[in-house]
């Protein structure tokens, strides 16, 4: 009798081990996979369009994943997701138009460029990462701090 009691106790300790395995296996696969962009402008566009479509979870693939990146990326899809019809409408078919780039050096670059619905100045840093281009979220808020840009460039109307 004792012994049946422990087959059954190790049948179960090993259902459980194999169900956390399963578990953690599939968890991997939720995770955001970084999106591949070739150069700087393919990163922004395709950062910039995914936005604009309200795509944010596919937005945030292109994004450098750091707290503060998604802090503002949390607080832009909140206030998407306030807009009303005509206003995501307006995004949606709007198109990107790039008006400069700035090389700052090999591996970082400033892009500025505005949508075709509000016609708007803003700007991205775009961030070398290994082979990859990555988003610098958070350059939007914070560039008017930036002291490695040169005095002759125009900043973007965001204060």
């Amino acid at each position: 009798m004792y012994f049946a009691g422990m087959k059954i106790k190790l049948y179960f300790f090993c259902l459980t081990l194999i169900y956390i395995t399963f578990l953690f296996a599939c968890g991997g696969k939720n995770k955001k996979a970084v999106a591949v962009s070739d150069n700087n402008m393919d990163a922004a566009r395709n950062f910039i369009r995914a936005a604009l479509d309200g795509k944010y979870t596919e937005a945030k693939r292109y994004m450098l994943n750091d707290s503060l990146n998604n802090y503002f990326m949390n607080l832009a899809e909140r206030s998407y997701q306030k807009y009303d019809t005509e206003t995501r409408t307006g995004y949606l078919n709007s198109s990107i138009q790039f008006h400069k780039t700035i090389p700052v050096n090999d591996s970082v670059s400033v892009i500025i460029y505005s949508n075709s619905f509000k016609n708007d100045h803003d700007t991205l840093r775009v961030i070398k990462s290994g082979d990859n281009w990555l988003i610098d979220l958070k350059y939007l808020f914070l560039h008017d701090s930036d002291t490695t840009l040169p005095q002759t460039v125009t900043k973007d109307t965001l204060k």
